[in-house]
């Protein structure tokens, strides 16, 4: 096979968790009269905490805020979207992501999660899956997020394979940006599925088994 492994992102392409985050920053946009709604939280698709509050303060009128009085906002959206969370189950796991993945681990295939997200395990454990990947690069992890390749590249050496020979899965034009940048192929779904820097353009999950065959 061309590849030896596969690095997957975590929300938008296992499962999806937009309206976890959604309700979280709404909440702290909502307190400090920020105007905050579904295309804006689009735009944090990928995108760091840090960088996701910055881009919702752009809305701000007010005095500046202190790097101290962000962090204090971010870890406030942080908890709650951590009790959102706690919502999810294995119900979130769709049986066709299950079976793709399933079938691609008989292939012989590593796996490991490439997330920028703080919270991946939380996730993987609410939706019964904190055991199934052989690594997890993730925001606690890493100093760079995507576009950086730091995450991707990290999950490679996790999994001690070439980045070359690991295909990245993403939904977000920022992570196919990182893996092109780790010099690694990329599968572009969702929102990532025509961007032109994308390897392969999946119309859906199980899209993905056609390129190991």
């Amino acid at each position: 096979m061309k590849y030896r492994a596969i690095v997957f992102d975590l929300d938008g392409v296992i499962c999806h968790t937009d309206q976890y985050h959604y309700q979280a920053w709404k909440q702290i946009a909502d307190r400090m009269n920020i105007y905050f709604d579904e295309t804006i939280n689009h735009r944090l698709r990928g995108v760091s905490r840090m960088d996701s509050l910055n881009i919702i303060l752009e809305g701000y009128v007010g005095e500046p805020l202190s790097l101290e009085e962000k962090e204090k906002l971010a870890s406030e959206k942080n908890e709650i979207y951590k009790s959102l969370l706690l919502m999810m189950s294995p119900k979130d796991l769709s049986k066709e992501v299950k079976e793709t993945l399933n079938y691609l681990r008989s292939l012989g295939l590593k796996f490991a999660i490439g997330s920028s997200s703080k919270n991946a395990r939380l996730i993987l454990k609410q939706i019964g899956m904190e055991d199934y990947f052989d690594a997890i690069s993730d925001g606690n992890n890493i100093e760079h997020s995507k576009p950086h390749p730091e995450v991707f590249l990290k999950a490679a050496g996790f999994l001690k394979e070439k980045p070359s020979d690991c295909l990245v899965v993403e939904d977000a034009k920022a992570g196919i940006e990182a893996a092109c940048a780790g010099g690694m192929d990329s599968a572009g779904i969702g929102d990532a599925a025509d961007y032109n820097k994308a390897t392969y353009h999946l119309h859906n999950f199980k899209d993905l088994i056609s390129i190991f065959q």
